[in-house]
């Protein structure tokens, strides 16, 4: 039970700090300034980072379908230590961005998206449910998503010459992101994490300004749908037989 308390103590912290950076500000800017600052190709628009709320709901739910399982010992304690790590890691991550170290933010970032891919890998395909891996799906499908965002933008930043345009840059993390969308459902059978991909890809194409930028992703993204819906109706029909 003492891991349950620590648990639900370090995400009402992730919450708190989440609410002051941008209430206080933290170091006088708030998360969007800083990240507007620079024209990064590869950013969704400013409704795509909604989904936070989403996230932070189905986590509270998550937190309080465990308590039973939790009272009754039927819960892995690998994957409450992975919950209380990434809660830090979401911490260090918003004092880093908002202190601009960002280099030091592109580090945190990867620490938080490989604790949320062990937590995800804890729970089969079969396990979706509020309690299991969808509250996750979601979260991990975003922060794959911000990652590559953070990355794009520190490299911006920092004025590392990749010998490519932008544009053509960014496509590629657009083609990177519908990979790993695609390989979600195909090996994990995660509509849920696809969808985040599509929403974040959607909201890509309508911030950018550049038609190429704008033109690419929008065909990438209606490739993964369609290439998602085929797979997830095969999907469907193996898990019948």
């Amino acid at each position: 039970m003492a891991l349950y308390v620590v648990m639900w103590i370090a995400f009402i912290a992730m919450i708190a700090v989440n609410f002051l950076a941008n209430s206080l500000p933290i170091n006088g800017q708030t998360t969007a300034e800083i990240s507007n600052r620079l024209d990064v190709v590869f950013t969704p628009a400013g409704y795509v980072f909604s989904i936070w709320g989403l996230i932070y709901f189905l986590l509270v739910v998550w937190l309080i379908l465990n308590y039973r399982k939790i009272k009754e010992n039927r819960f892995e304690t690998k994957i409450g230590i992975l919950f209380i790590a990434s809660c830090i890691f979401n911490i260090g991550w918003l004092l880093s961005w908002h202190n601009e170290q960002f280099a030091l933010s592109v580090l945190v970032m990867f620490l938080l998206l490989g604790t949320l891919i062990m937590i995800y890998l804890q729970y089969s395909p079969m396990q979706t449910g509020f309690s299991e891996r969808l509250p996750f799906s979601f979260y991990l499908g975003w922060i794959t998503v911000a990652t590559i965002a953070n990355v794009s933008y520190v490299l911006k930043y920092y004025e590392v010459d990749l010998g490519i345009s932008e544009v053509l840059g960014s496509l590629v993390l657009v083609a990177v992101a519908v990979v790993i969308g695609y390989a979600a459902i195909a090996y994990s059978k995660d509509i849920y994490f696809v969808l985040v991909i599509v929403w974040a890809l959607i909201g890509i194409a309508v911030r950018t300004t550049d038609e190429t930028m704008q033109h690419g992703t929008i065909i990438l993204t209606v490739i993964l749908v369609i290439a998602s819906l085929i797979q997830w109706i095969a999907n469907r029909k193996s898990m019948a037989k």
